[in-house]
């Protein structure tokens, strides 16, 4: 997925524009799913940011930033 697609999805989510829990949880395990992270880490990086109030971009590039690392 594009940065700017990801970044699309973000803004749906954090604008509320879904209009169900179904749909938010969609895009939510959508872009867990396309940047690579574990279930639930995007959501965490909106819901509990290091960062005060990180943009939507920011988000997005934090997630994009994640490299796995294996034992």
């Amino acid at each position: 997925m594009a940065p700017e697609s990801a970044v699309a999805l973000v803004q749906k989510f954090t604008g509320g524009d879904y209009a169900d829990d179904a749909e938010a949880s969609g895009i939510l395990e959508a872009l867990d799913r396309v940047l690579a992270w574990p279930s639930g880490y995007v959501s965490g990086l909106i819901f509990w940011p290091k960062s005060r109030n990180p943009a939507v971009a920011e988000v997005v590039d934090l997630a994009l930033a994640y490299r796995f690392l294996a034992w």
